[in-house]
């Protein structure tokens, strides 16, 4: 293993990932598989680099991540999260660039909680006037 390497902890909806950051090529594995073959939608892999595309650091750092709970989209925020708190640790001369792209803010957003007399959240059962 890397003797230098940076952890982050990144949170969306209900997804956690905990990524490592080591000194590399640019390679990335989610749940030790390549992100080509984990996420099949290019908007989700574009998510998952925007902090590396941003601070200019694709090919300085391999990625490895362990993400779970959540659907898809939740978890490359999650990861996105994890990657940009990692980078601060690497150096912290990236925190504007970070701040400013909004990476380092968690998303507080979650789903709203079932109520009784509901089906849903908020959706009420079908009405008849007879």
């Amino acid at each position: 293993m890397s003797e230098v390497q940076y952890m982050g902890t990144g949170r969306r909806k209900e997804s956690v990932a905990r990524v490592r950051l080591m000194p590399g090529t640019g390679k990335i594995v989610i749940n030790g598989k390549e992100m080509d073959e984990y996420f099949g939608l290019e908007t989700l892999k574009l998510i998952v680099k925007q902090p590396l595309v941003a601070t200019e650091t694709e090919s300085n750092f391999d990625v490895v991540s362990k993400v779970e709970g959540g659907g898809f989209s939740g978890q490359a925020g999650a990861i996105r999260h994890g990657i940009a708190r990692a980078l601060l640790q690497a150096d912290d001369d990236y925190r504007p660039v970070l701040k400013k792209n909004g990476f380092l803010t968690s998303d507080p957003r979650m789903k709203e909680r079932k109520k009784y007399g509901l089906k849903k959240a908020r959706r009420a059962p079908q009405f008849s006037k007879r």
